[in-house]
């Protein structure tokens, strides 16, 4: 099985997402979290696009993620800014910590990484004991608008020491019933014209419908579920495509 987040990958990602950059939800999840009482937690913390501002805005975060080249960039880019953070890899679905937090957050629809519904479920539920009481969940789900099999996209990017990163990518697989995707990434790095690093990835997407997932958060154990679009604090979604927020409260009741 082909992994993600390998090494061109990660570099990919700082470059194309470097910290502090944001789709809106950068200053969606500052405003959401602003009220929040405890440590936060953000799994997937990739690169710190996210968490780095978290850090410097003053509030208190941890992270992990599956990739340790992400987790490399990362720490580097805390040092950078004279940062201290709690970073450390592990899984969503099999992460245990004796924190119990004061948020959980997951932007950009990172969690959909996890395409096997089980190991989903299992994170949720993970999620729910790792918050304290009244300790919200924020994740970004989306529904994919895209699932053409076998049509190429080819993008590049250029880095400061003049290396040129390409990737080439397509979906490969689709199943509709069990909900997922799967694309398949070829990277590729230059000097001067010659090759001289390649890596080939394989990239799952799982999908929820809107309401399915509400239900599933409540059976989980979640309550007072808000959801919102495109970084629009309780307006429901219309379409495919779009960025779709989920914020659920842990009812730790019994």
């Amino acid at each position: 099985m082909l992994g993600y987040y390998n090494s061109l990958s990660a570099e990919v990602y700082d470059l194309d997402k470097p910290v502090g950059s944001s789709f809106g939800d950068v200053e969606f999840y500052m405003e959401r979290l602003a009220s929040c009482k405890g440590r936060i937690l953000e799994p997937a913390a990739g690169t710190g696009r996210l968490l780095v501002p978290l850090l410097e805005k003053g509030f208190q975060v941890d992270g992990f993620d599956v990739s340790s080249d992400m987790l490399a960039i990362c720490r580097e880019n805390c040092r950078k800014r004279g940062l201290a953070a709690n970073l450390f890899k592990a899984e969503m679905e099999t992460f245990s910590v004796d924190e119990k937090y004061g948020a959980i957050v997951i932007p950009t629809g990172t969690f959909l990484l996890l395409h096997e519904r089980e190991k989903s479920l299992q994170a949720l539920k993970n999620f729910h004991h790792h918050l304290a009481a009244g300790g919200k969940l924020i994740v970004d789900v989306f529904l994919p608008s895209e699932l053409e099999l076998d049509r190429p996209s080819i993008r590049k990017w250029d880095t400061e020491n003049g290396d040129v990163i390409t990737i080439e990518s397509q979906i490969v697989e689709v199943d509709p019933i069990k909900q997922y995707r799967i694309s398949q990434a070829r990277y590729e790095k230059w000097r001067n014209g010659k090759l001289i690093q390649t890596e080939l990835e394989r990239y799952p997407l799982r999908w929820y419908g809107v309401e399915e997932f509400r239900m599933i958060l409540e059976h989980i154990g979640f309550e007072q579920i808000v959801i919102s679009t495109d970084y629009k604090f309780g307006e429901y979604p219309n379409r495919s495509g779009q960025t779709i927020t989920f914020e659920a409260t842990a009812n730790k009741k019994g």
